[in-house]
């Protein structure tokens, strides 16, 4: 096969960061609230814009609250796991690698004693009927590193007596969230928004907030857990007055991003343009006979971290099937059309392509044929597709 000449505009398919918004250039942080406190006037009102114009895009109750807080998705998920845990039983869902970071933390680090894991191998989702609406629920929306996500909420139920405690890193923005039966959701600006890193976010139902107020953890909270004061919310997080400083010029960047949604068609523009990216991988995958889905069951694909597995390796020049998706991966960087695709270290071997609604999906075409060259340049010349 000849080298194609069709190349991506943006070669940029990384799962985190993820590719900026169409468009983007460092023009977009010229207003930046820069040399000022963030808690002066006008910081502080850069923050809540972040906080209000996430609410109106994702549809979020006017009663559930929602804060910036440190240490991106992976400090808003310990806050809310350090925080709030311990209540009553918690049941713990993984089919990948940070499903199984939040069981290990709940186990191992705050060895809470009644705790249920309900586990699935990478391209597969637990039974979700075994959990127990009388329980706490961890759990992640859309596996990152295996391209699997929950079909829906409806497993959850309306009424249960436990905290659904959701990271939604990879689908806030790219999926539609049942925030009704959601109690505690967390992500960062890193992914689908394509922003930048090291800022989290955090939403409380009214039940998460009764759990806090009402609820003493039996182990000490470090100050950036902390999300009370003598048995009260702190209410000032969920206004823009951050637990730590915040970069403001990640800040302007994460509004600069919410404008572009909004500017788009707001959240049913960034779930069509997931959707889209999906689309044109499934109609590849179908045409092609060595490439497959890590998900088995495609009401679980992922439409942003779309995970990919490679057959025929016993065909492959020199190389074993571990060895095969970093190799293309590679050629392909450094023929400067696909950046960060190789899979995750944890996960099978295979390719993991970016598909959030900052790709456009001309882009995700463009590559296709790239990898459809690199997999005959690493392999022997029978192998045929």
């Amino acid at each position: 096969m000849s080298r194609p000449t069709l190349r991506p505009n943006r070669p940029f398919f990384s799962s985190g960061p993820c590719a900026k918004r169409p468009g983007w250039s460092p023009a977009a942080l010229s207003d930046a609230w820069l040399g000022r406190s963030h808690r002066a006037a006008g910081g502080k009102a850069k923050l809540a814009e972040v906080i209000e114009r996430s609410r109106a895009i994702l549809g979020i109750p006017a009663d559930y609250r929602i804060g910036i807080v440190p240490a991106s998705d992976t400090g808003a998920v310990e806050m809310a796991l350090w925080s709030m845990l311990g209540a009553r039983g918690v049941d713990m869902l993984a089919w990948e690698s940070f499903g199984e970071g939040w069981a290990s933390d709940v186990v191992k680090q705050l060895k809470l004693k009644d705790v249920r894991s309900f586990t699935a191998p990478y391209g597969r989702l637990p039974d979700l009927g075994q959990v127990d609406p009388a329980r706490d629920v961890v759990f992640t929306w859309n596996g990152t590193t295996s391209g699997v996500r929950v079909p829906d909420g409806g497993w959850l139920g309306a009424g249960r007596e436990g905290l659904a405690i959701c990271d939604a890193t990879s689908a806030v923005f790219a999926m539609d969230l049942p925030w009704d039966r959601l109690d505690v959701v967390t992500w960062s600006w890193q992914k689908v928004l394509g922003g930048e890193g090291g800022h989290g976010m955090i939403v409380l139902s009214p039940r998460a907030v009764a759990r806090l107020e009402g609820y003493v953890p039996a182990w000490p909270l470090p100050k950036i857990f902390r999300m009370t004061k003598g048995g009260k919310l702190i209410e000032s997080i969920f206004k823009g007055e951050t637990i730590n400083t915040p970069s403001m010029l990640c800040v302007e960047d994460a509004i600069d991003s919410l404008k572009w949604a909004e500017e788009i068609g707001g959240l049913p523009a960034l779930i069509e343009r997931s959707e889209t990216n999906l689309s044109v991988v499934e109609d590849w995958v179908s045409r092609t006979s060595w490439a497959d889905f890590l998900a088995t069951d495609p009401a679980t694909r992922s439409c942003t971290s779309i995970c990919l597995t490679l057959a025929d390796t016993g065909r492959l020049k020199g190389e074993d099937a571990t060895a095969a998706p970093k190799k293309i991966a590679a050629l392909l960087e450094k023929e400067g059309v696909a950046f960060d695709i190789a899979g995750y270290r944890d996960a099978p071997p295979g390719l993991r392509i970016w598909g959030g609604a900052t790709v456009e999906a001309a882009d995700t075409a463009a590559l296709l044929p790239w990898i459809d060259w690199a997999w005959r340049e690493i392999c022997l010349p029978a192998v045929t597709a």
